[in-house]
């Protein structure tokens, strides 16, 4: 046994780079590994949870405290049951060289591809044994989610204990934690041969649906758009509502669709459409909708969102096909093109539809309503055939479909995929009856996968050539063209490929003990007092993730398909929302009550059950990965009153830098795991004076640890909170010298402060360097902000800001091929970039930077969200109206809007200066040689003037400026310098920067 004064490696150490490395990599992994069980939100790599458990488990062999035994075992077994020992021969002879080498063990074991590999895993479970010889360690996790945590402890040889109060993520935890470490390998032959039965079942009587073309290729995916009508006076046209005209755009092969106009005598106008390969992306036109405006392809005008909203309304959100009585089209989607493949032959094919595929789904239609018709006439005891529970309109700014009409979650499926998952579920249900309790469970898995291919949300990959799944992020949103995919064909998205996924999972687990799993509040837990040794959570993130609200998409078919065994969890209409730990974004429909209190108060409640379930020689780790300060001051707040005290903070970079959600949103690419103890009932009260005094120093050392491991920006930032806290949290409160008690709140201040001056220390030199040059009394306000700036924009992951790796805050293609809706698309083209408000103010104020003194100079605020303006943008303040245009020519085509504030007045006799344009020269008045400081005129403005010059390519007015800006002093080149650092590689700005200073004389 460890004993309890005895710190674990997790408070001593921990390989930052190679665990990132590794959690990082993870994310590309897709065969086999657990995480493609089921579809679940901010799942944890299991690299970063493998490795920060081991890190919990075992002591610290440079403790005085740690047990000899441990050390003798420890050494002997990374010197005989490891694979590789004879590295490790000399370096494990002294406790230094211990933990040395048990950190690289754990950093090794991080590897995907040493999870299942008996060598490593042996190791991992002997150093455990060694270091709990007593009892098997037991792990809790309250917020188990997709069960990356305890599934890890399985693998360690712990037990573990999983809890959710989500149904869905609790089915996932039965199934991954309890029926896959049961039954292995068999449950994956098992789960095939049910499967192989359900699919000719299902398939026969699907056919008439489905069918094959007479020339025998077979359809793998019908590629739809939603319909409105043009309101215009003497139009009327059916506008097909497409984001893109293209089929598919692969470099070596290219399809698209080309519009027709066609104006009968007798009728309304409409369009024809035909598939040709275009030579260029220029022959292919855009799309008639953007952002909820539509755009009529026969008359031009415009169809307002409001109109587009209402029209779809009427159809409930539009995804079916409206026919007349005799099976004719006459409106709702229509049907764009079909994607065939040829016996034989490799590569996808496209053709134009035909009345045969309108035929099917005519069928379909009828099917449909002759199987509701039969549940009317029935006793109505069980649901209602297609999911009939509403929508929540609580969280319409990540689930904002039912402002389209789709009021209830049968609405985001089409006729014909409802008849699918109806025809699939109703086999699965008849089959189960003869299968495990494993199997069944499984096969609702595999349902709710198909479940999530197979719905009207579902857009088409261009250069894949495949259905992107509905959840391509974490919400729900329009997709105006979408894509229905064959439910048993051989392409993606279908229901075998869904069984594999399952199948693989299962047949690749390594062997362990069965965990347990409930169902059951954080707050309010089953356990007794002092169970656990471990206790290691991931608790919902603030407004980040809408868990509940997403997690109705599965639920409602779970009531439908599910098995007996989970009946408990499916009793209720919906998910349970009222007591889930989230903060609901509020907007005018909005009934929740979810607010940051509540957030704060159900923290503290599952933080003190958390410290009650624990033994007092036992540790904890919460994961939290949010870039808001609110969310980071309310989670802090819960440990701290839940009785916990922070021994340790690690970064773990989980993320991947090109997603979605990470363009200025409430995403880190790292995950702080924060290590704690719980704190002791006669914990002392701290003195406010000598936290003071201790803070820097604790900060400071951090700040230098996590560069070395690449830890950089606002990841870095939240990071060093951990190590803060730990000065702050050992006591049972902290008070001044007059007794007054210190918040939290307060605290975080001083910490934000002392982070903020650190880092200027590090961009602009160290205080003593900064005193010698007189730097802290010259660099104005507008310099901090931006250097600060630019420095919290670094990224862990390599991507700077709203404008890396994207054009203008586009995602790349990878994810920009899943729609955005209104409400979540990035507005406009600005450059600059981007930090959420909070973060800069939390900089700003204790450094006494006055932001709304460079509002609409250096930032621009909107929306919660500071922008950094590009330098372009500050032309005509720097040089006045008349430089404006041809100061603006070399940055950027499309300058953000001018404020005038004449930095260098209009007044001042200047000679003419000709600027060199990119295609033709151009003459403009006004722009001084040397451009002496005026009023108001800061360091800054001077660096950007430069700048300015330099992109003009006025090298006689850019040597003046350089050589008056030398004679004042050292201030101008050590923040050119300093921002040249800064700003992110490839950007306009650095560019700039690196090209002005060369013109620096040595």
């Amino acid at each position: 046994m460890i004993p309890k004064e005895c710190k674990r490696l997790a408070e001593v150490d921990f390989p930052i780079a190679v665990v990132s490395r590794h959690a990082a990599r993870e994310k590309s992994i897709r065969h086999g590994h657990p995480s493609t069980l089921h579809l679940w939100w901010a799942r944890r790599p299991l690299a970063a949870c493998r490795a920060m458990l081991m890190a919990l488990l075992l002591p610290d062999p440079c403790d005085p405290a740690c047990p000899n035994e441990f050390i003798e075992k420890a050494r002997d077994i990374l010197l005989k049951k490891h694979a590789r020992p004879s590295r490790w021969t000399r370096a494990v002879a002294s406790p230094q060289g211990l933990r040395k080498t048990l950190l690289e063990f754990i950093g090794d074991l991080a590897n995907w591809d040493h999870a299942a590999d008996m060598d490593y895993l042996s190791a991992a479970r002997a150093l455990v044994k060694a270091a709990h010889p007593e009892e098997t360690p037991l792990v809790v996790d309250p917020f188990a989610g997709g069960g990356s945590i305890p599934l890890e402890a399985l693998r360690l040889g712990c037990e573990a204990f999983a809890s959710d109060l989500n149904p869905v993520a609790c089915l996932i935890l039965k199934v991954m934690l309890e029926d896959i470490p049961r039954h292995g390998p068999e449950l994956a032959d098992e789960l095939r041969r049910a499967g192989d039965y359900i699919k000719k079942q299902a398939e026969k009587e699907l056919a008439e649906f489905y069918p094959k073309d007479p020339d025998g290729a077979t359809p793998i995916a019908y590629l739809w758009a939603r319909t409105v009508r043009c309101e215009s006076p003497n139009c009327g046209a059916e506008i097909p509502l497409m984001r893109s005209f293209w089929l598919c755009k692969k470099a070596i092969r290219k399809r698209a669709l080309k519009l027709k106009i066609v104006r009968p005598k007798a009728g309304l106008p409409g369009v024809e459409f035909e598939i040709f390969e275009p030579k260029t992306d220029k022959e292919v036109r855009e799309g008639t909708v953007t952002r909820a405006k539509a755009i009529c392809p026969c008359c031009n005008s415009v169809l307002p969102p409001g109109r587009v909203r209402a029209q779809l309304s009427e159809q409930r959100g539009g995804a079916d096909v409206v026919f007349n009585a005799n099976g004719q089209r006459i409106g709702g989607a229509r049907m764009l093109a079909v994607v065939t493949l040829y016996p034989g032959i490799q590569g996808r094919n496209y053709r134009l539809p035909t009345n045969r595929d309108y035929e099917a789904v005519f069928k379909a239609q009828k099917h449909l309503q002759k199987i509701i018709g039969e549940w009317e006439k029935g006793d109505r005891k069980s649901l209602y055939p297609v999911p009939n529970e509403r929508i929540s309109l609580n969280e319409l700014r990540r689930i904002s479909v039912p402002i389209y009409g789709m009021k209830v979650w049968g609405d985001i499926f089409s006729t014909r995929q409802k008849v699918a998952l109806l025809t699939l579920g109703s086999n699965i249900k008849n089959q189960t009856a003869d299968s495990s309790t494993a199997v069944q469970e499984m096969l609702t898995i595999v349902t709710d996968r198909c479940a999530d291919y197979w719905t009207s949300l579902c857009s088409w990959h261009l250069t894949g050539e495949k259905v992107n799944h509905t959840f391509g992020r974490q919400a729900l949103g329009m997709v105006w063209d979408y894509c229905e995919v064959l439910p048993f064909s051989d392409s993606s998205g279908n229901f075998n490929g869904a069984l594999e996924w399952g199948a693989k999972i299962a047949e690749a687990w390594i062997g362990s003990t069965a965990g347990q799993v409930h169902a059951c509040d954080a707050a309010k837990h089953l356990l007794p007092d002092q169970a656990c040794g471990i206790w290691f959570t991931d608790p919902p993130y603030y407004d980040a993730v809408p868990y509940a609200h997403l997690s109705d998409f599965f639920y409602v078919w779970l009531r439908r398909i599910g098995p007996q065994s989970i009946s408990d969890l499916i009793g209720a209409e919906s998910t349970p929302k009222d007591t889930e730990i989230v903060v609901d974004r509020p907007h005018s429909l909005s009934l929740s009550t979810k607010n940051v209190s509540h957030y704060e108060r159900g923290m503290r409640y599952a933080f003190a059950e958390g410290r009650r379930v624990l033994r007092e020689d036992g540790i904890g780790t919460v994961v939290f990965a949010h870039k808001t300060t609110e969310g980071w001051e309310a989670l802090l707040s819960g440990m701290i009153q839940g009785g916990w005290t922070i021994t340790g903070s690690w970064p773990v970079s989980t993320e991947m830098g090109a997603r979605l959600n990470a363009r200025d949103t409430a995403s880190l690419a790292t995950s702080v795991h924060l290590v704690c103890r719980p704190r002791p009932e006669n914990a002392p009260i701290g003195d406010w004076a000598e936290v003071l005094r201790e803070l820097p120093g604790r900060v400071g050392n951090w700040i230098e640890r996590l560069q070395a491991e690449h830890v950089r920006g606002a990841d870095l930032v939240f990071a060093c909170i951990g190590p803060a806290l730990e000065i702050f949290s050992r006591y049972r409160k902290v008070e001044t010298a007059d007794g007054s008690e210190v918040t939290l709140a307060d605290y975080l201040e001083k910490v934000w402060e002392v982070v903020g001056r650190t880092a200027l220390e590090l961009i602009l030199g160290t205080e003593e360097a900064r005193a010698r040059n007189g730097m802290a009394g010259v660099l104005e306000e507008d310099a901090r902000l931006t250097a600060l700036f630019l420095w919290t924009l670094q990224s862990t992951n390599g991507q700077n800001g709203a404008n890396s790796g994207a054009k203008n805050g586009q995602a790349p293609e990878e994810d920009a091929d899943a729609d955005t809706d209104e409400e979540e698309a990035p507005r406009g083209k600005a450059r600059g970039f981007s930090l959420v408000f909070d973060v800069v103010r939390r900089f700003a104020q204790p450094l006494g930077i006055d932001l709304p003194k460079w509002e609409a100079r250096v930032i621009e605020t909107r929306k919660g969200v500071v922008r950094l303006m590009a330098v372009s943008e500050r032309a005509k303040q720097l040089f006045g109206s008349a430089g404006i245009q041809t100061a603006t020519h070399w940055i950027e085509e499309n300058p953000g809007k001018p404020v005038q504030l004449d930095l260098f007045p209009e007044g001042v006799k200047h000679d003419e200066i000709k600027i060199r344009g990119r295609k033709k020269s151009k003459a403009t008045g006004a722009i001084p040689a040397e451009m002496p400081a005026q009023v108001g005129a800061t360091t800054l403005d001077r660096v950007h003037a430069a700048m300015l010059l330099q992109a003009g390519g006025q090298a006689n007015a850019l040597r003046g400026l350089i050589k008056s800006e030398q004679e004042r002093g050292p201030d101008f080149l050590r923040l050119a310098n300093a921002l040249s650092a800064l700003y992110p590689k490839g950007s306009e700005e650095k560019r700039l920067l690196d090209a002005m200073l060369l013109a620096v004389p040595r």
